[in-house]
């Protein structure tokens, strides 16, 4: 079973990728957050479905496109 705490995390995170979602989608997730308010915790069909939507809205970002940003200190220092 899926833990409160991880349910919270989840509804959370795909708060503010609401506006994104096909209406099916919406659909879910709205049903998520009523039975997040009345303390229910999910059954696993349940938590895999809002875990595969964290996983497809909530993408991490590439950091490695803002290398060219920074300068890498190559020089050393004689001391």
């Amino acid at each position: 079973m899926s833990s409160y705490r991880d349910q919270q995390k989840y509804i959370d995170a795909l708060k503010k990728y609401e506006k994104k979602f096909t209406p099916k989608e919406a659909e879910d997730y709205k049903m998520f957050v009523k039975r997040q308010k009345d303390d229910e915790d999910f059954d696993t069909i349940s938590m895999k479905r809002l875990a595969e939507l964290y996983t497809k809205y909530n993408q991490p970002v590439d950091k490695s496109k803002y290398d060219h940003f920074f300068k890498k200190n190559t020089d050393k220092k004689s001391e």
